[in-house]
């Protein structure tokens, strides 16, 4: 391997599992894809999961992109095997425009 100057840049992997984690500890805002749904989202901030992916998510939310409607579900358990993409958002509501 050859590199340039004495310094080497290394890569770090970061594992998915702590993704998630890094998720729930700071109570970040989490849009969830969901398998064989394409026009259908849920929000939700995680409070806990498990080696399965399976999520509990508080203040969930199904968000229909066709739609564009939001229907509020509260606490819920999400099945890993639904999941496809797990993703942060970004919260405008308390930002200054």
């Amino acid at each position: 391997m050859a590199f340039k100057g004495g310094t080497k840049v290394q890569k770090v992997m970061v594992q998915p599992i702590n993704l998630i984690f890094r998720y729930l500890q700071n109570r970040s805002r989490v849009s969830i894809w969901l398998y064989d749904q394409i026009n259908i989202r849920v929000e939700g901030h995680i409070v806990g999961f498990d080696e399965y992916m399976n999520l509990v998510l508080d203040d969930a939310a199904e968000v229909h992109l066709k739609k564009n409607t939001k229907k509020n579900l509260g606490r819920i358990m999400l099945k890993g095997d639904n999941i496809t993409v797990i993703q942060q958002v970004q919260d405008f509501e308390g930002m200054a425009a």
